[in-house]
C-alpha cells in the first residue's frame, strides 16, 4: 500500500435543518443541482436500481475495473476492518459494482439498498460522497448534513474518481462509516488506493497494447512470403515466422532448439557484417534443409539497442526459385509457344505432335532431332507449356553459340573471383535459373566433351555446384536437348558421349523437314501472310494456285524459316515473282542469308531509318514480341530498343505474345 498522504479537514459550521452546516464550495454547489432537480430531502432508496440480466450485464462491462480495483478494496478494507467502515466501487454513472465491509454495517447499508446496482449519482440520491467526486471530478469527504437527504445523515464517506490513461472517468472508490467516525485521513487513504488501481490499470493496459503489438507484428510477419528468424549473437534462435518451417522442411519446435548455424553456411560472415553495422542484402547462401542442401536467398539486419550495442539479428529468407520465377517472368525466360500454335495438318507431323503431347508431363530425357528451321525450340515450348511445369521457367541456351572457355559458367554459374572478369557477387548458372523448369539445350552436338560429362552427372545426381566452389545444392530440371546433327555418327567418331546420348534420347522427337510435308505449305502460307502483312502494315499477299502449287513442288531446305522469310520478302516487296523465275532460282538463294541479302537489294532505295525500322520489326516478329530476345539478336540494349519502337511508332500488340 502507497504511503498515505495527510489529509487536514476544513473546519464544519454548526449544523443546521435545512442548508449544510458546511461552507466547502463543492458541498454548496452540489445542494443546489440537487435543489434544481426536486430530490425529496426524505428519501431513503436511490431512484434506480438494477437487478438481474441488467446487473449482470453492467458487472460483464466493468469486469477488468472489478478485476483491478477488489484486491485494492480489500487491502483498503484492512486497514478499517472492525471498525463499521464499507469500502464500495462504483463505474463512471455512479452504480455500485461492488461492497465490502463489515458485516454489521453492510446489513444496515443493504437495508438502505446501498447494494450492487444501485445508483449513487446525485440525480439518484442527491448529495453523497460518490455521486458528487463524479461530478466535480475531484476526491470529496461528504458527512453528516453534508448529504443532501436526512436519512444519510448518520453517514461519513469518502470517495476518489478512477480515471484511465486518457483522464477520462471510468468509476469511482468511496469508503463510507458512520458520521461520528469521520477522519481527514479517511479521504487520503481512498486517493491513494484509487491512484494504485489507477497504475494498475495502466500497466494492464500497456500489457494489453504490447501483447496487441506482438500479434500485430506477428500478423504481418506470417504475412510475407518469406521466412523471417532473429536470433542473439550466440545463434540462439528467438522468432521464427511461420514461412521458415516450410523453407527449411523443419517443424517450429525443431528449428527453435537448434543453432542459427546449423540452418545455414555463413553466420560467422553475417556476424561480421552485423557488428561493422551492415547487412547482407539479397545474398544466396546454401541451407542445410532436412532433405538436402538448397539455395535461399538471404538479406539480414542488425538489432542496435539504445546504447548503440548489436544485440540481435533479423535474417529474412526467401525461395531463390521464385524470385529467379519472377525475374525470368520480367526477362523474358518464359516459352510462348503451345501446340495450338503449331500449324500442319500432314498425317506424318500431327503423330509427331501427338507424340509431344503425351510425353509432356515425363521427367524423362527428351531430344529433338531435325533440319535447321523445323521448329525444334518451338517444339520444346510447346512440350514445356503442356506439362505439369508450365508455370516455372524455360530457359534455352545454343551450345554452339557459346565460347567453350564460358560454357561452364553459363550452364553451372560462378562464384566470386572464379575466374577474371567474374561479377564480384557470383553468377547463377542457366541450371539454377531453370530450376523447377525446363532447360532446352539447343545444338547439344555442339557441346564440349568436358562439359558432356559435368552435364551427364548433373542428370545422374541432381546436384550442381558453381565454378569457383565446392558447395553443391539440388536442382530439379527437366532437359529437353535439340540437335540437327546425327549424334550416332558424333558418338562413333567420339565427339559425343554415348551414355549421354542415351541419357538424352529416352523420348527422341523427330521433326520431318517441310519437303516430307508439302501438303501443309498452302496452310502454312496463309498463316504467315496474315501474320506478316499486319505487322507490316501491308497488303495480304495474293497468290494463285499456280504459285502455291510452284512453291510446293520447291524443296525448301531451310525449311519453315526458309519459308517464312521467302513470304515476307514477297509482302516487302509488294511483288509475286513469275513462276519461271522463282523455278530459275538457286535453291540455296531461298534459305537463311542469301534471302537476308535478297531483302536488303530491295531496301536499297530506302532511307537508312526506313531500313532500321523494318529490320527491328522482323527481329520482333521473329521473337514474337519477346523484347530480351530481340534486343539480343539486334545486339543492343533492351532500353535501346524500347526507345527505337517509341521512336518508329511500333505497335507491339501486333505480334503474337
Amino acid at each position: 500500500m502507497p504511503n498515505i498522504p495527510r489529509v487536514v479537514r476544513p473546519k464544519q459550521e454548526v449544523i443546521s435543518v435545512k442548508k449544510p452546516s458546511s461552507t466547502k464550495e463543492f458541498i454548496v454547489r452540489s445542494h443546489k443541482r440537487c435543489d434544481a432537480l426536486n430530490i425529496g430531502r426524505d428519501r431513503v432508496y436511490s431512484k434506480r436500481i438494477l437487478d438481474g440480466d441488467q446487473l449482470f450485464e453492467r458487472m460483464s462491462d466493468h469486469q477488468t475495473l472489478i478485476g483491478t480495483a477488489e484486491p485494492f478494496m480489500n487491502q483498503l478494507y484492512n486497514f478499517v476492518k472492525g471498525t463499521d467502515f464499507f469500502a464500495i466501487l462504483t463505474d463512471e454513472e455512479g452504480c455500485i459494482l461492488s461492497i465490502i465491509g463489515d458485516e454489521s454495517i453492510l446489513t444496515e447499508a443493504f437495508s438502505y439498498k446501498m447494494m450492487p446496482g444501485a445508483f449513487m449519482d446525485e440525480t439518484n440520491i442527491g448529495t453523497n460522497a460518490m455521486g458528487t467526486a463524479l461530478v466535480e471530478r475531484m476526491p470529496v469527504q461528504v458527512s453528516g448534513d453534508e448529504h443532501y437527504i436526512e436519512a444519510y445523515h448518520k453517514w461519513t464517506c469518502s470517495a476518489s474518481p478512477i480515471c484511465d490513461t486518457s483522464g477520462k472517468i471510468i468509476g469511482s472508490l468511496d469508503l463510507t462509516g458512520y458520521s461520528e467516525l469521520v477522519h481527514p485521513h479517511t479521504l487520503g487513504m481512498v486517493v491513494a488506493a484509487a491512484k494504485a488501481i489507477e497504475r494498475m490499470l495502466q500497466v494492464q493496459e500497456y500489457n494489453v497494447a504490447l501483447e496487441m503489438a506482438k500479434l500485430y507484428n506477428d500478423a504481418i510477419i506470417d504475412s510475407i512470403s518469406a521466412g523471417i528468424l532473429t536470433a542473439d549473437l550466440d545463434g540462439t534462435i528467438k522468432t521464427v515466422s511461420h514461412y521458415v518451417p516450410d523453407l527449411f522442411g523443419y517443424t517450429q519446435g525443431e528449428i527453435r532448439s537448434m543453432k542459427v548455424w546449423q540452418l545455414f553456411e555463413g553466420w560467422e560472415q553475417v556476424l561480421t557484417a552485423s557488428a561493422a553495422r551492415r547487412g547482407f542484402s539479397d545474398e544466396e547462401v546454401v541451407v542445410n534443409s532436412r532433405k538436402n542442401k538448397a539455395m535461399l536467398n538471404l538479406s539480414t539486419y542488425p538489432i542496435i539497442n539504445s546504447q548503440n550495442k548489436l544485440i540481435d539479428i533479423i535474417m529474412v529468407f526467401k525461395d531463390v526459385k521464385k524470385i529467379r520465377k519472377l525475374a525470368n517472368r520480367i526477362m523474358g525466360r518464359k516459352a510462348v509457344y503451345t501446340f495450338d500454335k503449331i500449324i500442319g495438318e500432314n498425317r506424318q507431323f500431327t503423330k509427331v505432335v501427338e507424340f509431344s503431347k503425351k510425353i509432356a508431363d515425363s521427367r524423362s530425357g527428351i531430344l529433338i532431332l531435325g533440319e535447321s528451321g523445323t521448329g525444334k525450340e518451338l517444339f520444346a515450348q510447346a512440350i514445356h507449356n503442356h506439362s505439369d511445369r508450365r508455370e516455372e521457367p524455360f530457359v534455352a541456351l545454343n551450345c554452339g553459340a557459346i565460347p567453350k572457355t564460358l560454357i561452364e559458367a553459363e550452364l553451372f554459374g560462378y562464384e566470386e573471383g572464379a575466374f577474371t572478369g567474374a561479377k564480384t557477387s557470383g553468377n547463377p548458372g542457366k541450371f539454377e535459373i531453370a530450376d523447377g523448369g525446363t532447360l532446352f539445350l539447343d545444338e547439344v552436338g555442339e557441346m564440349p566433351l568436358d562439359m558432356q560429362t559435368r552435364l551427364l552427372r548433373v542428370l545422374e545426381e541432381g546436384t550442381i555446384s558453381r565454378v569457383g566452389s565446392m558447395k553443391e545444392f539440388v536442382v530439379d530440371v527437366r532437359i529437353i536437348a535439340a540437335t540437327n546433327k546425327d549424334l550416332k555418327e558424333e558418338v562413333a567418331k567420339g565427339n559425343f558421349r554415348k551414355d549421354l546420348y542415351y541419357r538424352l534420347n529416352v523420348l527422341p522427337i523427330i521433326l520431318p523437314p517441310l519437303r516430307q510435308r508439302k501438303d501443309d505449305i498452302p496452310l502454312l502460307i496463309e498463316f504467315f501472310t496474315e501474320r506478316i502483312s499486319k505487322r507490316l502494315n501491308k497488303k495480304p499477299l495474293q497468290l494463285s494456285e499456280d504459285q502455291i502449287q510452284q512453291l510446293q513442288d520447291y524443296d525448301w531446305p531451310g525449311n519453315i524459316r526458309e519459308l517464312e522469310n521467302y513470304i515476307e520478302l514477297l509482302i516487302n516487296t509488294e511483288s509475286v515473282p513469275e513462276i519461271n523465275r522463282l523455278q530459275s532460282l538457286d535453291p540455296v538463294e531461298h534459305s537463311g542469308l542469301p534471302l537476308m541479302r535478297l531483302s536488303r537489294e530491295q531496301d536499297a532505295d530506302l532511307p537508312l531509318n526506313e531500313i532500321q525500322k523494318r529490320h527491328i520489326i522482323r527481329t520482333l516478329d521473329k521473337y514474337n514480341g519477346n523484347i530480351s530476345l530481340s534486343a539480343k539478336a539486334l545486339g543492343i540494349a533492351r532500353n535501346t530498343l524500347y526507345r527505337n519502337i517509341e521512336v518508329f511508332k511500333i505497335d507491339c500488340s501486333t505480334f503474337d505474345q
